[in-house]
C-alpha cells in the first residue's frame, strides 16, 4: 500500500470508529439491541466507504466539521446491508469478516432489528448536522435514500437475488452491482464532494469516478472469491458458485475478469484528471481497491 495512503487510514480510521461507536451510544435505545448494533459495527471491515468520503475533501483541500458525521452515517448503512444480506432468507452465511454473522449470535429477529436501527439512525445523523447548510442536508439525505433504497442498494440486493439461479447476460451483472454495490460508493463520493461545494462539471466526473471504481470493486471481490482462501476473506470462499451465481470470472474466465478490473481502473483514473494530481487520494483509493487480496 501506498505510504501516503497508509497515513491517511492510519489517521482516519480511528476518529471513524470511534464516531460510530458515540454515535451508536447516544442512542436512548434497550442494551440489547445497543450491543447487537455494536456488535456488527466493530466486526472489523476496511472503512473504505467513509474514509472515500473524507478523500474528496482531501483531494479538494476543504474541511467540514460534519465530514466525519456523514461519513459515519454511509458506513452505518453499509453495516446494516452486511447484517440483512447474511440471513438465512438472504445469503445465508454463517461468518462475515471471520465472525460469526449478526444473526448466529442474537437470532435472526435481534439482527433484522439490529439493522433496522443502524440504517434509520444513519437519516437522523445527516437530518442533524450542525455545521451544513439546510440546502445541503437535503441533498445529502435524498442522495442517500435513493443509493441505500428500491433504486439503490436494497433494489440491486433483489436483482441478486433473482439472478442466482439464472444465467446473466454481462450487461445484466453491471446492472446489478452498480445498484447494489456501487451506488453506496457513489454516495460517499458525491457527499464529499457537496461538502467540499465541488461544481456541476467537477461532481460529474466524480460520478464517473465513481462508477467506474465501484464495477471495479465488484470486479475485485469476484476474482477474490476464486482466488483466495476462507481464512484470507474471512467469510467461505467459492461461495459464488456454491450458489450458481453469475460473475465476472464465471461470464469472463479470470483473465477476461482481470481485464475488465483493469479497463474500469483506467477510466476512474482518466475522470479524476481535473484534479490535476499526479497522486490524489481518490487515485490512491482506486489503486487499492484493484489492488487488494482480501
Amino acid at each position: 500500500m501506498d505510504k501516503q495512503l497508509q497515513t491517511f487510514i492510519s489517521e482516519k480510521v480511528p476518529l471513524i470508529d470511534a464516531e460510530l461507536n458515540r454515535l451508536i451510544e447516544l442512542e436512548k435505545a434497550p442494551s440489547s439491541l445497543k450491543e447487537s448494533m455494536l456488535y456488527s459495527v466493530n466486526a472489523g471491515g476496511k472503512r473504505i466507504r467513509p474514509l472515500l468520503v473524507l478523500a474528496v475533501l482531501a483531494d479538494f483541500g476543504k474541511m467540514s466539521d460534519d465530514a466525519l458525521k456523514v461519513a459515519c452515517a454511509a458506513e452505518l448503512i453499509h453495516t446494516y446491508s452486511l447484517i440483512h444480506d447474511d440471513l438465512p432468507c438472504m445469503d445465508d452465511d454463517d461468518f462475515r469478516r471471520g465472525k460469526p454473522t449478526n444473526h448466529k449470535v442474537y437470532g435472526e429477529a435481534a439482527a433484522v432489528l439490529a439493522g433496522d436501527a443502524l440504517q434509520t439512525r444513519a437519516f437522523g445523523i445527516l437530518a442533524s448536522l450542525e455545521h451544513t447548510n439546510p440546502e445541503q442536508i437535503i441533498k445529502l439525505v435524498a442522495l442517500l435514500a435513493d443509493a441505500s433504497g428500491a433504486n439503490g442498494m436494497v433494489g440491486g440486493q433483489i436483482l441478486d437475488m433473482e439472478g442466482e439461479t439464472a444465467a446473466l447476460s454481462l450487461q445484466e451483472l453491471e446492472e446489478v452491482h452498480m445498484h447494489k454495490t456501487g451506488a453506496l460508493l457513489s454516495f460517499c463520493i458525491e457527499a464529499g464532494a457537496i461538502l467540499s461545494d465541488a461544481g456541476d462539471d467537477e461532481l460529474q466526473m466524480l460520478r464517473q469516478y465513481a462508477k467506474n471504481i465501484g464495477l471495479a470493486f465488484q470486479i475485485k471481490d469476484d476474482i477474490l472469491d476464486v482466488t483466495s482462501t476462507t481464512e484470507q476473506l474471512g467469510k467461505p470462499a467459492n461461495s459464488d458458485a456454491t450458489s450458481d451465481k453469475s460473475t465476472y470470472p464465471s461470464l469472463l474466465g479470470l483473465e477476461g475478469a482481470q481485464r475488465q478490473l483493469d479497463n474500469y481502473y483506467h477510466d476512474a483514473i482518466e475522470s479524476l484528471a481535473f484534479l490535476k494530481k499526479e497522486n490524489s487520494m481518490l487515485k490512491l483509493f482506486a489503486d487499492y481497491i484493484v489492488q487488494r487480496n482480501t
